[in-house]
């Protein structure tokens, strides 16, 4: 068996389920052992199937099983959408001629094969999205049932289109799977490690900067956009951030930082940080490695090792990331914005982008790192 590259980070058959389970309509099905069911089922909070494969489908095959589960789950009039694993794949079975009698989705995305974002493309590459001119507004990316945030940053980006004006074309990837095919013209993004390359892509919603960019784009495109209420909202919301983080700094010195998660969600926070707290950015772990050029120290992290020699190297006040960070954060304050998220209950739907999503990270930063000057030492 492959040695796993990435610990801290899902495979590409977790990212396949991701893309595929946030279709209503589909029905996903992982071919392969227990602990590749059970994985992505915690992670995604969607209702998955497995094969749950043993050793007599191993040594004998598992055509009979993968039949046996398919023929369960029919009769839903939903569509079946098999994930490989790798144990099927090492075996070298033909998956696909086994499902030659069955009118069902095929995603050949083992664990092996890559990371979470190369399994969600994999994922997207068969189903395939396409435009339709006839369709109106404005698709939103990067949606993933992985992502803590995933509601929140739906909600968000849909407030502010409505906001302008602008009704919602394809949400990727939590949408109903016969709209698949019927995507808007134009795209805006929540998160550029999703990016579907689905539309004309107009830019992210993460931060404040980029957000009006985005707005003014999607009135130049749109002639029915009254994007002017969304952009003075932006500028509202930033005069109140800048107040909230004029206010921490009169107090208490600029916090020093560690942030890991994904490249896109990382960038953000750090940027953000930087610019309104005049925060001292110490390194970046990336759980999926450098997408862009960045003015702080961006290493990818892929091991708790890893993590944990970053940590020890810098020392800093607060620590952005995972439950694995928080395990070993040291005396260090901290918040959470990428899975897992182990340990504490989340009902809300927090969003990381939009308007709402800048507040939401400095509303959290500046109320940890309060908390941590104030507690005795």
């Amino acid at each position: 068996m492959p040695e796993c590259e990435n610990p801290l980070w899902p495979c590409a058959m977790t990212g396949a389920a991701a893309c595929l389970a946030g279709f209503d309509g589909i029905t996903v099905i992982i071919h392969g052992s227990s602990g590749c069911y059970y994985y992505p089922t915690t992670l995604l909070h969607a209702p998955l199937h497995g094969t749950f494969i043993l050793e007599n489908e191993v040594i004998f095959g598992s055509e009979a099983r993968l039949h046996e589960v398919i023929g369960e789950v029919q009769g839903t009039g939903k569509r079946i959408a098999v994930v490989t694993t790798c144990v099927p794949a090492i075996l070298g079975e033909d998956i696909r001629s086994m499902l030659s009698s069955h009118d069902v989705i095929l995603v050949d995305s083992p664990g092996f094969s890559g990371d979470f974002g190369k399994g969600y493309h994999a994922a997207l590459s068969v189903l395939a999205p396409e435009t339709d001119p006839s369709v109106a507004g404005i698709n939103i990316d990067g949606v993933s049932l992985f992502d803590p945030f995933y509601r929140g940053n739906m909600r968000e980006v849909i407030r502010l289109l409505a906001r302008a004006g602008v009704p919602v074309g394809l949400i990727l990837c939590r949408d109903r799977f016969d709209r698949v095919r019927h995507a808007a013209p134009f795209t805006i993004g929540t998160d550029g490690d999703l990016a579907s390359g689905v539309g004309t892509f107009l830019g992210s919603t993460l931060g404040f900067e980029a957000l009006s960019e985005t707005f003014s784009r999607v009135g130049d495109a749109l002639e029915c956009a009254d994007v002017e209420p969304v952009l003075a909202d932006i500028k509202h919301e930033e005069e109140r951030v800048v107040q909230a983080c004029d206010k921490y700094l009169r107090r208490f010195d600029p916090p020093s930082v560690a942030i890991f998660s994904s490249f896109s969600y990382a960038a953000f926070a750090a940027r953000t940080l930087d610019r309104y707290l005049d925060a001292d950015i110490l390194c970046i772990g990336s759980r999926n490695g450098k997408k862009e050029d960045l003015p702080y120290p961006v290493e990818t992290a892929t091991g708790l090792s890893d993590v944990q020699r970053l940590i020890g190297n810098c020392t800093p006040d607060l620590v952005i990331g995972s439950s694995f960070e928080r395990s070993v954060k040291g005396e260090a304050t901290f918040i959470g914005i990428t899975p897992p998220l182990r340990g504490s209950v989340r009902l809300a739907s927090h969003p990381l982008a939009g308007t709402e999503g800048v507040l939401f990270l400095i509303e959290a930063v500046l109320n940890a790192c309060m908390d941590r000057q104030q507690s005795p030492s």
